[in-house]
């Protein structure tokens, strides 16, 4: 009995001896570590990626570009690659967190689109190179909402009371309510953001919920009818559900940007430079767009769409159609009043 006991805790040893020498066994690949949003990507994409240049990707996400930024500022992340909206850019170069990119090494930069490029938030692109773009608008079930929706001020109508998602995003969240108010998005007069403030407090009632990602599943399997929606999201849902309506709102909306930039202390920049090269190329950014429904900035990706969505005027409509746009700015010296206004909004509840 003693001898079976001892036969089989030796074999417990060799088989944790085992597992040990295996796990030691480490991947001596390069290792490239991306930070991006959530459900942002074509996992097929990243598997070309490793296959292609023999390297292995580590993939993490966040859900607002404020979460970005505090992993960013923190340090010690080692991301190689991360993918946030223009006004967080435009603080990331202000507070040097970000570096140049070489853009001798991005061979496949010419094939973006010249009006997304040079623009306001990164002049000349040196730390940034577009991956995506669209607008934030209402989404709204037509079998649910006795009425079209066109305007940010059908938001606060009583009658729609529980059936109405606002995003989980403070910056956008609270460009709504700015725009209801016909204020820009950039205001820095702290009595309109307070205005603001007061107009979500007033509306907090009629919420059903305020939701980030998991929006797209509450809209598509309407447990709610309206919702405040990205326009590729909105593209994925109508896709679920042909009832969902997107509107651009009358009184003005965002025009957003997503680029790929390298943090300061990337570890593996070489590499960076590779995948931001190999993103641009019209077969993967095809792959990309096709996959999330987001808007991409380069015209051959969007000649090998389908024709569903390359005809789709929520992912791609007419530019003279955005002409009531805003684009974010850095609202940086405003930082605690916008962290103080949106903590007053959830406690007013």
């Amino acid at each position: 009995m003693k001898n079976k006991w001892i036969k089989r805790i030796c074999l417990l040893l060799l088989g944790v001896l085992s597992v040990s020498i295996i796990s030691g066994c480490s991947d001596d690949r390069p290792t490239l570590n991306i930070y991006n949003w959530g459900d942002y990507i074509d996992p097929e994409v990243l598997n070309i990626f490793e296959e292609e240049y023999n390297v292995r990707v580590v993939y993490d996400t966040f859900a607002t570009n404020e979460d970005l930024y505090v992993k960013i500022k923190q340090g010690g992340s080692s991301y190689d690659v991360i993918f946030p909206s223009d006004y967080m850019i435009e603080r990331m170069i202000r507070e040097d967190l970000i570096q140049k990119i070489d853009t001798t090494k991005i061979a496949n930069i010419n094939n973006v689109d010249e009006k997304f490029m040079n623009l306001d938030y990164d002049p000349n692109n040196q730390y940034s190179i577009p991956y995506m773009w669209g607008t934030v608008g209402i989404i709204y079930n037509k079998n649910l909402v006795n009425r079209p929706l066109t305007k940010w001020a059908d938001l606060w109508d009583e009658e729609f009371s529980g059936e109405i998602i606002m995003l989980n995003s403070q910056r956008d969240t609270l460009a709504v309510a700015l725009k209801k108010l016909h204020y820009s998005m950039n205001t820095r007069n702290i009595n309109e953001l307070e205005e603001a403030k007061n107009e979500l407090i007033k509306q907090r009632p009629l919420v059903y919920a305020y939701q980030g990602d998991e929006i797209k599943d509450s809209i598509i399997s309407e447990e709610a009818a309206i919702g405040v929606v990205w326009s590729g999201d909105a593209v994925a849902m109508m896709r679920e559900n042909p009832n969902l309506v997107y509107v651009l709102p009358e009184e003005g909306t965002n025009l957003w940007f997503d680029a790929m930039v390298i943090p300061k202390d990337a570890q593996n920049v070489e590499l960076a430079h590779k995948f931001i090269d190999f993103m641009l190329r019209p077969d993967i950014a095809a792959k990309n767009a096709e996959y999330i429904g987001y808007s991409s900035p380069i015209p051959k990706a969007i000649e090998l769409l389908s024709d569903e969505l390359k005809n789709n005027k929520v992912a791609y409509p007419d530019f003279s159609e955005l002409e009531n746009t805003e684009i974010f700015k850095d609202p940086s010296d405003l930082l605690k009043e916008y962290d103080r206004i949106w903590t007053e909004i959830f406690s007013s509840m």
